[in-house]
């Protein structure tokens, strides 16, 4: 990979490091939130690349909240098992509740 593209690895990390708990974002609001509108899908490979960083992964879903990325965690429900594990309702793959869960960096983060 360049250097320019772990640098960005690593800003992504950053922001997903700050999701609160029983929280969601999704891929394209980091993006946006680092000035990188239309980056989702970058923001996605960092997210399958941070297994072993102290990234709460499973905290970023796609833009309607469906859990795009869970077959990058280990067994087959981890990501959603987590998720519950927060309070957050999950039905076939889908945050039910995405918009009370929902957490934007760029209205969160000045």
């Amino acid at each position: 990979m360049k250097p320019e593209t772990l640098n960005f690895f690593e800003k992504v990390y950053s922001v997903a490091k700050l999701i609160p708990y029983g929280r969601v974002t999704s891929y394209g609001a980091i993006g946006n939130y680092l000035g990188a509108p239309g980056s989702a899908r970058m923001v996605g490979y960092a997210m399958n690349g941070s297994h072993n960083k102290d990234v709460p992964a499973h905290r970023v879903v796609n833009r309607k909240g469906l859990l795009t990325g869970k077959h990058h965690f280990e067994g087959t429900n981890l990501m959603q098992q987590l998720l519950e594990s927060e309070g957050i309702v999950v039905v076939e793959n889908q945050i039910q509740n995405l918009e009370q869960v929902y957490w934007d960096p760029s209205k969160k983060l000045l």
